[in-house]
């Protein structure tokens, strides 16, 4: 795996997306490699918790839009078209391919008998945001950011962020948060209670691993049936059809005049002029 290390220390499984220069991005090889590490520690019954992080003081900041941009790779793109017919215009099929990988992996997360912990170093923003919210336990840094930034580009929210946002925060602020689309801080994040703790950025590695190592310890089958039932009593049980149908409205936005006068305007930093379409 190139740009996912997934390694163990003990009970302790640790995800690390490092793909720095690309701020932790997900093109399709990264986001694939990113589901396989997910699925083998969610099943491996030897680790009792797991981390993810990212590499370099960054968490991770979505899909990569340099490489939606380009086309993707010819060699990447062989997954929902076998056959290899060309990829239609647009974007949505590119975008398809990368969260077919990462929603399988946010269903596995919170389907899996024990817990997962998302390490928030530096900023979290789009779908490193909904990787992280869809984790049982956040983690972050006094450095760390949390930012929806789908709007920036014109899209409409994946990776789990449009399900758990409002059950985390409520609606009025999950639309507060989609609309006008703050940058917040740590200290802010946990307010709003999207983060469960902030530890100074110095320590912030052997905090984690330390409350990681603890919960390792722990009761796992206890932990499994407690999160199971709590989030039966949440609705999580819906989570696999809202991520089909976060995907299929991405898809179908990114194939639009907005996402890619948005693509424009991001690599032109500049504003974007969206015209609702």
């Amino acid at each position: 795996m190139t740009n996912i290390r997934a390694e163990s220390t003990g009970a302790v499984g640790v995800i690390t997306i490092d793909r720095r220069e690309h701020f932790n991005s997900f093109d399709v090889e990264t986001a694939r490699d990113f589901r396989k590490a997910g699925l083998a520690f969610a099943r491996d019954e030897a680790v009792r918790a797991v981390v993810i992080r990212g590499a370099g003081g960054v968490f991770c900041s979505g899909a990569d839009l340099k490489y939606i941009a380009r086309g993707g790779e010819p060699s990447d793109l062989g997954y929902l078209q076998p056959d290899a017919r060309a990829v239609p215009a647009g974007y949505g099929e590119i975008f398809k391919q990368i969260l077919e990988y990462l929603h399988s992996t946010i269903s596995e997360i919170k389907r899996a008998p024990k817990p997962f912990i998302a390490a928030v170093d530096g900023v979290a923003a789009a779908g490193g945001f909904g990787i992280a919210m869809a984790c049982d336990l956040v983690l972050a840094s006094e450095r760390a950011s949390f930012e929806w930034a789908y709007p920036k580009t014109g899209l409409t929210g994946a990776e789990s962020s449009t399900f758990f946002l409002p059950r985390l925060v409520g609606l009025r602020t999950a639309l507060e948060l989609v609309f006008l689309n703050p940058r917040l801080d740590a200290k802010d994040a946990k307010e709003m209670r999207l983060v469960t703790a902030v530890y100074p950025t110095e320590s912030f590695d052997s905090e984690v691993m330390a409350l990681a190592e603890k919960l390792s310890r722990g009761p796992t089958k206890a932990y499994a049936v407690a999160k199971s039932l709590i989030h039966q009593a949440a609705g999580v049980d819906r989570l696999d059809h809202h991520l089909d149908r976060e995907l299929e409205n991405l898809a179908r936005i990114a194939d639009g005049r907005d996402f890619s006068e948005g693509l424009e305007s991001f690599f032109s930093k500049r504003p974007p002029a969206f015209e609702g379409r």
